[in-house]
C-alpha cells in the first residue's frame, strides 16, 4: 500500500495535464508564447519561444520535455 501511494504521488504523466497546466509548467521551465499543443503518436507537441528563439517541443508521458528541430 505504501508503494502504491508512493508512486501515486509521483510526477503527474502529460497525458493526465490540461492544457492550461501544460501550458503553465512550460512557461514554468523558460517557455514562452506556448501554441498549437496537440496530442500526437510520439506524445504531446507544441510550439514555444525560447530565449528569442521559435522551438518546437515534444512533452512525453512521463512529462519530460524535449526540444525538437
Amino acid at each position: 500500500m505504501i508503494l502504491a501511494l508512493a508512486i501515486a504521488g509521483g510526477a503527474l504523466p502529460a497525458y493526465a495535464l490540461t492544457q492550461d497546466e501544460l501550458v503553465a509548467k512550460l512557461q514554468a521551465a523558460g517557455y514562452a508564447q506556448v501554441t498549437d499543443v496537440k496530442s500526437t503518436a510520439e506524445g504531446t507537441t507544441a510550439k514555444a519561444m525560447k530565449n528569442g528563439k521559435p522551438v518546437r517541443l515534444v512533452i512525453d508521458s512521463s512529462g519530460q520535455v524535449k526540444e525538437r528541430d
